[in-house]
């Protein structure tokens, strides 16, 4: 009786410890696996276009490229519908459309110069553009298409400009001056405000009625201050501060 009880204890640790085990494994397995998330460019802060226009195209986040060419195409005449903001572009940043209501969508890539645009991007500029019923399709990268992707483009006739031709184009505009100072907007401290603060409320305490008898700041059922007459209820005149 006690040696079957002893096998059948045996038993159960065994199989609570494989339990244990697998459970162990299936945790570190989900952890391995788990995507690590990294920073997009386009999470910073992004700047005025001001300052856009004063940087280089290697200091934009993504973003901030599709910006730049918006400003860019809405000086060449062209509406610009900019449906890429926030990242759900679905294959096109903007929608640009001319004069005679031509619509054309454009992809924008902002790649450091080594990072080359590959096929896949082509292939999805090329579906996404019938959601926006666009005829025409234009790729602007700050790098280069790989060899598939110019291949793909050419095929599909998807117009394409290379990171040397972008660059000719804004600096031929003339608005694009990177390296440019953009004087920084002045701050106010908050010492300064609070300071302005006493020296209205000073000015005001210092206002005499109509009467002749001091103003007092008093704050009525809104919780908003004025001045009232210091003689209330006899004088009910007031001033907005």
């Amino acid at each position: 009786m006690l040696t079957g009880i002893l096998v059948l204890s045996v038993i159960v640790s065994i199989l609570e410890q494989t339990t244990i085990g697998k459970k162990q494994q299936r945790k570190k397995r989900r952890s391995t696996t788990k995507k690590i998330t990294v920073p997009r460019r386009t999470l910073r802060n992004p700047k005025t276009d001001e300052a856009i226009l004063a940087s280089k195209l290697s200091d934009l986040s993504g973003a901030e490229f599709e910006r730049l060419l918006a400003l860019y195409f809405r000086d060449q005449g062209y509406t610009v519908h900019e449906v890429g903001v926030g990242g759900n572009d679905g294959g096109v940043d903007l929608v640009i459309i001319d004069r005679r209501g031509e619509k054309t969508a454009v992809q924008a890539k902002c790649y450091a110069d080594h990072n080359s645009v590959p096929v896949q991007t082509v292939r999805e500029l090329v579906a996404a553009k019938r959601n926006h019923d666009c005829i025409l399709s234009l790729l602007v990268t700050t790098s280069d298409l790989t060899r598939p992707a110019k291949k793909e483009a050419e095929q599909f006739k998807v117009d394409y400009w290379h990171g040397g031709l972008v660059e000719q184009k804004l600096r031929a505009w003339g608005k694009w001056q990177p390296g440019k100072k953009v004087p920084r907007q002045a701050s106010i401290a908050r010492s300064d405000i609070m300071k302005a603060h006493k020296e209205v409320a000073a000015a005001a305490t210092s206002m005499t009625c109509k009467c002749g008898a001091l103003m007092v700041k008093r704050l009525s059922k809104q919780g908003e201050e004025f001045l009232g007459c210091s003689k209330f209820p006899s004088c009910r005149h007031t001033k907005t501060i």
